[in-house]
């Protein structure tokens, strides 16, 4: 019997044991299990370890060179965004720059600038009894367009020697020598498509309006002479007048009064094509293109800006939609051709002022129109009429340089377009008084 005990207690053991290995298997398992999990709720709510992170980049990046070496050494920065290359940046000559618009990149103010249709009234809550519609407020808008269809570049012939314009090479560099025998460069000098185009606030695409095409005179830029010296866009704006502006870049800031594409057949009419687009574009009506494609133009020409208007009037292609021209100390010659648009337009008005610099070729143009019947003017008092040809000779105290500013009158070009918004015949509505201060500016 004493040795029954142990076999027993033996046998209890090993009838136990699968069972006991099974509960310890699960024990085990539950605290494999609930160990890493409390580590990792200790850890929420913790920045991770920079060194682990580090770490980890490093091990992933053994990983993928072991798996894909092609994979591994070329995924860089530079390999997945290639800096672009000197032909992608800088097309050649064969090629074309893509024409873009300053509208292109402000799609926000053409939304704000876009005039609402007219609507019923409406009531504001309860209180007070019906409110017409007004639309917001929009600032005059300045800004330079690029256009194909301006004065440069140009690859074309001169008129005056049928020649090609740009009749100087070397090396790469193509240029062009003056009548003063000074060589310009294409890509100094005749390479600018800009256009400064100028929309005042209170300008209204729906009411009788004028486009004003400026050329500017020798040694300029649109920005520091067209724009700031000579005030241009604000003479346009504190007229009050319904019109807004277009004044291409001629040769850059040179002597040299070239038209370019303005000497070709039809120059003027592809330019203003073109422009209506633009306008529509930038004053916030797409609609209001045709209105811009229709509208009466005014050209000024300052100085050496003579020729392009010339050429403008003679072949521009649609001379019958200039209501108005205006030549500021600008009569060097072809007066023929100012002579010839006079007396077959008498429905638009001619007016040149000029200093003793131009007097001479003035009083030729004034003895060529009175042997064609041609009543002349020679003062600004009255009103300007359809038929007006007047020239205004000014004293010794006005320079030529500040012409555009100063003539028969402080800015004169505001002149002009208050005095041919009180025509109604000139087909130009005034729809904004003029500023005070005006003259103090």
């Amino acid at each position: 019997m004493v040795g029954a005990v142990p076999k027993t207690r033996a046998d209890i053991r090993a009838d136990r044991t699968p069972s006991d290995r099974r509960g310890r298997a699960l024990r085990i398992g539950l605290i494999s299990a609930l160990v890493p999990l409390s580590l990792t709720l200790v850890q929420c709510g913790k920045a991770p370890n920079p060194t682990a992170l580090a770490a980890n980049s490093q091990a992933n990046v053994q990983v993928v060179a072991k798996t894909n070496p092609q994979v591994a050494s070329g995924d860089t920065f530079e390999d997945r965004f290639p800096a672009p290359q000197f032909k992608e940046r800088f097309p050649s000559v064969g090629e074309s720059f893509l024409q873009r618009q300053m509208s292109d990149f402000s799609p926000k103010r053409a939304v704000q600038q876009q005039p609402q249709p007219e609507q019923a009234p409406y009531k504001v809550a309860s209180l007070a009894p019906q409110a017409p519609y007004q639309r917001p407020p929009r600032e005059d808008l300045t800004t330079l367009v690029s256009m194909k269809s301006s004065a440069f570049p140009y690859f074309g012939n001169n008129p005056a020697s049928d020649a090609p314009f740009l009749n100087i090479s070397k090396g790469d560099r193509r240029g062009h020598r003056s009548y003063s025998g000074r060589v310009y460069w294409q890509d100094e000098t005749y390479s600018d498509s800009r256009v400064l185009v100028h929309v005042p606030e209170h300008f209204d695409a729906r009411k009788p309006g004028v486009i004003v095409v400026f050329f500017h005179g020798n040694g300029a830029t649109l920005e520091r002479d067209v724009r700031d010296r000579q005030l241009v866009p604000q003479q346009i704006t504190d007229s009050g007048a319904n019109a807004v502006l277009l004044a291409p870049q001629m040769a850059v800031d040179a002597a040299d009064s070239s038209a370019g594409k303005f000497w070709q057949a039809g120059g003027l009419k592809r330019f203003m094509d073109e422009s209506a687009s633009h306008l529509a574009r930038l004053t916030g009506d797409p609609n209001s293109a045709r209105a811009f494609a229709n509208m009466p133009i005014v050209i000024v020409g300052y100085s050496g800006g003579f020729l392009p208007t010339a050429w403008s009037l003679e072949v521009g292609g649609i001379s019958d939609r200039v209501r108005g021209v205006v030549l500021l100390d600008a009569v060097y010659g072809e007066m023929d051709k100012f002579a010839s648009w006079i007396a077959s337009h008498r429905s638009g008005f001619f007016v040149s002022s000029y200093t003793h610099y131009t007097a001479r070729r003035d009083r030729e143009l004034m003895s060529m129109l009175r042997q064609k019947g041609i009543s002349v003017s020679e003062d600004m008092d009255g009103p300007l009429r359809p038929g007006s040809v007047v020239f205004v000779e000014t004293g010794d105290g006005i320079t030529h340089r500040d012409y555009v500013n100063r003539a028969w009158t402080q800015y004169p070009l505001k002149d002009v377009l208050v005095k041919m918004s009180a025509t109604p015949a000139l087909a130009l509505t005034r729809v904004a008084a003029t500023t005070p201060s005006a003259s103090n500016r």
